[in-house]
């Protein structure tokens, strides 16, 4: 029965759910001058951006990044940092379009790219890793847990665990949490982010991406049926989130795998904390702490680690990772 007593507890002044979400985005500030990018390409002639942090290690972590996200999200750089300081390599990729350079396909990206994602691992596995961990947060998650439900009968076997944070598992669901008025900010932003992605691709294919009447979408029920579904192949929004939400995937992993949702998340509705799969599930280990907000857990330490960075790698060493006396490194400093 993994379900999981957190041990995530908040500093004085941030439990509440929208402060953590929205803090570490405004305030959270960690250098990213270490990284070294890789452009790869793609099996449909595109390309993705990768960026490297390495330690001479045979383990790498493989982190994914959130909606309207990039390789050097916060949230990534202090996974990234983490992960080094255990001493492994890490790789956080960037989704196309995501690296700051519009890619050459009609096709954007979405919460069902699994294919991408195996483009990376395929890359990574060339590289010579013996042992890779997937972490991702928000989108990234639920990208991260559906390739490993998806793919559960051809994951490479160096893939040993996935550990995900604030993930809308039910994107239907999560679709219409958003739609509510107390996440109109939320909303707002998003929609703003994904509209300057649109124009770049707009430019680019002009008879395929229309963006007459863009201004008055206010829900990614819209957004998804104009833009995303038509795009990537589906046949309306609902199919597109039915297909792409890792919840229907989550009792085929083979693989541990560690979903962590705070309760207090405000993208997250009811459908996104499956404790009954984590309950009969061996390899599924489910953790809800009260607070946390979306992609937040903010902590307070010298290293300016998040609970949810160090949480990721206490997983992997709880899958045997092999664990070298935990370094300071320099990029840790703002």
């Amino acid at each position: 029965m993994p379900l999981i007593d957190s041990s995530y507890s908040p500093p004085f002044g941030f439990s509440n759910g929208f402060v953590q979400t929205i803090f570490p985005t405004l305030f959270r500030r960690l250098r990213d001058d270490f990284l070294v990018r890789e452009r790869i390409p793609t099996p449909d002639q595109d390309f993705l951006d990768l960026d490297w942090s390495r330690m001479g290690s045979e383990t790498l972590v493989i982190v994914s990044h959130g909606l309207t996200g990039s390789s050097r999200g916060h949230y990534v750089l202090g996974t990234v940092l983490e992960a080094n300081r255990h001493g492994w390599d890490a790789l956080a990729w960037n989704y196309r379009g995501c690296s700051g350079e519009v890619n050459t396909q009609l096709r954007l990206y979405h919460s069902g790219a699994t294919d991408d994602l195996d483009v990376v691992v395929q890359h990574a596995l060339a590289q010579g890793y013996t042992r890779i961990h997937l972490v991702g947060f928000s989108m990234g998650g639920n990208l991260s847990l559906l390739y490993a439900g998806r793919s559960a009968n051809s994951l490479p076997s160096e893939i040993e665990s996935v550990s995900a944070f604030s993930v809308p598992c039910d994107l239907e669901a999560c679709a219409y949490e958003l739609a509510k008025p107390s996440n109109r900010i939320f909303m707002s932003r998003f929609l703003k982010e994904l509209g300057e992605n649109l124009k770049a691709k707009a430019s680019q294919y002009p008879t395929h991406v229309d963006l007459n009447g863009f201004a008055k979408i206010r829900t990614f029920a819209e957004y998804d049926e104009r833009y995303t579904a038509p795009i990537h192949g589906f046949r309306s929004a609902v199919d597109y989130w039915n297909k792409s939400s890792c919840l229907s995937y989550l009792a085929d992993i083979r693989i541990p795998a560690l979903m962590v949702n705070a309760q207090n998340d405000p993208f997250l509705p009811e459908q996104c904390y499956p404790r009954a799969i984590a309950r009969s599930h061996a390899n599924f280990y489910f953790e809800e702490p009260t607070s946390g907000g979306h992609v937040g857990f903010i902590q307070r330490n010298p290293d300016r680690v998040y609970w949810m960075e160090g949480r990721a790698m206490a997983f992997i060493r709880e899958q045997g990772g092999h664990l070298p006396t935990p370094v300071r490194l320099a990029e840790e400093s703002v």
